[in-house]
């Protein structure tokens, strides 16, 4: 669904794993909502707005890897490389997806891991808060957590991710809605109205 629209992309066939050949039951019927989105685009901002206001918990996988291994993303980054931290992050998504009634903000590279789609796609109502590249530039320059980030050109580099992710959200995603300049308040009522659209669609 974008901006009210559904999504028509084909819905995601949950027997792509074995042993977890569900239909789409748990999709809807576990509570969860799920955001993906690049880093910037506000998905730990809206996320616990939106778990408050819903009565959901809230979590947030970067801090759960955190949590994990004691240290931070970005030493993470220092240590294992990108790739030794897609590791840790399939592993945390994988424990977290089998949680129900949650908000869970995803990291801006989950969608990277096909396995990672799949698991995401099957365990709640994906929405991606989708944001341009020169709004997330603001949001991000300062901010020295972001090890992928961390280069002579960031502004480029987040058009590359971009351009990179942008299909893979919109794959995944049964809410597209775009984070712009409006409060955070206003976009999580207007997500709200969202949701329960695509749940009645989907029943």
């Amino acid at each position: 669904m974008q901006n009210g629209q559904p999504n028509n992309r084909p819905q995601p066939n949950n027997c792509s794993q074995p042993n977890n050949c569900t239909g789409g039951s748990r999709k809807l019927q576990s509570g969860n909502l799920i955001l993906v989105g690049m880093m910037g685009s506000g998905k730990t901002t809206m996320g616990r707005v939106l778990a408050k206001h819903l009565g959901k918990d809230f979590v947030d996988s970067d801090e759960e890897i955190q949590k994990r291994t004691g240290v931070t993303i970005p030493h993470i980054f220092d240590i294992e490389g990108e790739t030794g931290f897609r590791q840790r992050e399939t592993a945390a998504i994988r424990d977290l997806v089998v949680r129900d009634n949650m908000v869970l903000a995803t990291g801006g590279g989950v969608v990277l891991m096909e396995q990672n789609r799949v698991m995401l796609q099957q365990s709640g109502i994906v929405i991606y808060l989708k944001a341009s590249v020169h709004d997330l530039w603001q949001r991000t320059r300062h901010d020295r957590n972001r090890p992928l980030l961390q280069t002579a050109d960031p502004h480029a580099k987040l058009m590359e991710l971009f351009q990179q992710r942008d299909p893979l959200y919109l794959q995944v995603a049964d809410i597209v809605i775009q984070s712009g300049k409006q409060s955070a308040h206003a976009l999580m009522l207007h997500l709200a109205d969202e949701i329960e659209t695509f749940r009645k669609i989907s029943q």
